[in-house]
């Protein structure tokens, strides 16, 4: 039998190897080629894109519920009802019996001035303090029930200065202090040999400061209200019944400085209404012509802290509005001050917030475009309040639809604009318009 020679057969298998290599090169050369197009392609788009979106922002804006508001900084002159207690023909100084900021009635005694021969006396009643102490240390100790209770109180009083800044209170505790030593004092008298001594130590010094109390001018509140020994003279001059007088000319001459504290004066004190008072600023502009008499608005003082406020008295003053704003909340932030700086907040308002730029405005109409997945809307929409920079916005009702000439099938065909809806932030209105029609 004859064998059939495989050479040849060899020799095909190899060519169409070869074939196949040369075939797959090609192929892994043309994806190579089309990726490579592929990614030069988007490189250029996105080049594109980004110099498109330069030149044509898109940016958008998540609408949200948020408040507006229209606001002012302006200078205040603070006008108070106010009654300075004074005795021009006493030059003595006088002595706190009130607090500053401390409220009194009708009648109860706020401060004293000073005796002719006050230091004398106070000299002393001092010595006669040191007498007693002296003689009660030399005694032999009283074990007297009595006398460990004004112990304890004694030591409870002298704790209660410490780490205390009120004035008042300090010199309560200081009159306690001496009352308890005065009461031990008598007690160690009665019960010591030396008790008649003693005893007339402490009479002595009784006698003393009754002729300290008798010798001292008292003066009492003629209005109830808050004490205050900050006195600057403006008192009968910033007041609201002369308010025909003042305008902004005659504040400015009285040449005070914004945010300074007024003085503590040591010859008269004053109450004042802590119940209202008012604040006199000078405007020009479009919020301050509008304004009318009654009109409820906030302020915001430099403390940050915000006051309801009225206007109370409007009158032009040149080019400029005089305008009186009436507070009954915070009155006791101002009663140091006689100018101070504020914001007057006009208006807020509460609502759906948008950018002014995403508004396009069309015959007397509004409309934002919105963009949901890709696919932009013309909506209508009503601007309720509107600042520089942003607007409370919401849909029309049916009723003023109706009013405004739509049919009932238009009305029922307009898309209406909801909380986290995605609008253009500054659109191209030549170009949306393209893109809608």
């Amino acid at each position: 039998m004859t064998k059939v020679k495989e050479r040849p057969k060899k020799k095909a298998n190899k060519k169409r190897s070869e074939k196949s290599n040369k075939i797959n090169k090609i192929r892994q050369h043309i994806v190579q080629v089309t990726l490579l197009s592929l990614i030069i392609f988007a490189v250029i788009f996105c080049t594109y894109q980004i110099i498109k979106l330069a030149i044509n922002p898109t940016e958008s804006f998540l609408i949200e519920q948020g408040t507006i508001s229209q606001s002012e900084s302006v200078t205040g002159y603070v006008i108070r009802e106010e009654k300075v207690i004074k005795t021009p023909e006493n030059q003595n100084k006088l002595v706190q019996i009130k607090n500053e900021g401390e409220r009194v009635s009708v009648g109860e005694e706020v401060f004293r001035y000073e005796a002719t021969n006050e230091e004398e006396l106070n000299e002393k009643i001092k010595n006669l303090n040191k007498q007693i102490q002296v003689a009660m240390e030399s005694q032999a100790e009283v074990f007297s029930s009595d006398i460990k209770a004004l112990d304890k109180q004694i030591e409870n009083k002298i704790n209660g200065i410490q780490n205390n800044n009120n004035i008042q209170e300090i010199k309560e505790y200081k009159t306690d202090i001496n009352g308890y030593i005065t009461k031990k004092a008598k007690i160690s008298g009665e019960l010591s040999p030396a008790g008649s001594y003693i005893s007339n130590l402490i009479n002595e010094k009784i006698k003393i400061e009754n002729q300290l109390k008798d010798n001292s001018q008292y003066e009492k509140a003629p209005i109830g209200g808050v004490v205050s020994y900050r006195v600057d003279g403006l008192e009968d001059t910033l007041t609201f019944q002369s308010l025909d007088g003042i305008n902004k000319k005659m504040l400015e001459s009285l040449g005070l400085i914004t945010g300074q504290i007024v003085t503590t004066s040591d010859k008269e004190g004053k109450i004042i209404n802590n119940f209202e008072c008012y604040i006199a600023v000078s405007t020009k502009t479009e919020e301050a012509k509008k304004a009318e008499v009654g009109k409820k608005l906030k302020i915001k003082l430099a403390t940050n802290q915000e006051i309801p406020a009225t206007i109370e008295y409007i009158k032009d003053d040149n080019d400029s509005k005089l305008i009186v704003l009436k507070i009954t909340q915070g009155v006791e932030y101002l009663t140091n001050y006689r100018k101070i700086s504020l914001d007057i907040v006009w208006w807020e308002q509460q609502g759906l917030r948008i950018p002014n730029s995403s508004i396009i405005y069309e015959n007397g109409l509004s409309y934002v475009i919105r963009n949901k997945a890709g696919n932009l809307s013309k909506i209508l929409i009503k601007v309720v309040k509107e600042n520089d920079k942003y607007s409370i916005i919401t849909n029309y009702k049916v009723e003023e639809l109706k009013n405004m000439g739509y049919s009932v099938e238009e009305i029922n065909n307009i898309k209406k604009i909801n909380i986290y809806d995605e609008i253009l932030a500054d659109p191209d209105i030549e170009r949306i318009s393209r893109e809608l029609n």
